[in-house]
């Protein structure tokens, strides 16, 4: 049986598009909360990496560099 590479492209790539709009939400709900200034040259950390968990509870912020280093470290 060949691998459907088609397919496979579909359904990585959608669930890619989907975290990239939960991320979003999360920073809008940090620059809601706490301002857009406090957020520049800031990232919007997820506690528990989970990136479809937007509560408040979860979300931190971070500086670009501590949170990419602890991210893919």
């Amino acid at each position: 049986m060949a691998r459907d590479y088609k397919r496979e492209y579909a359904i990585r790539s959608k669930k890619s598009r989907d975290d990239r709009q939960h991320r979003r939400i999360a920073r809008r709900l940090m620059a809601k909360k706490l301002g857009i200034k406090k957020l520049k040259n800031k990232d919007v950390d997820h506690k528990d990496k989970n990136v479809r968990n937007n509560s408040m509870s979860n979300l931190r912020i971070r500086s670009k560099s501590a949170n990419r280093r602890s991210n893919y470290a």
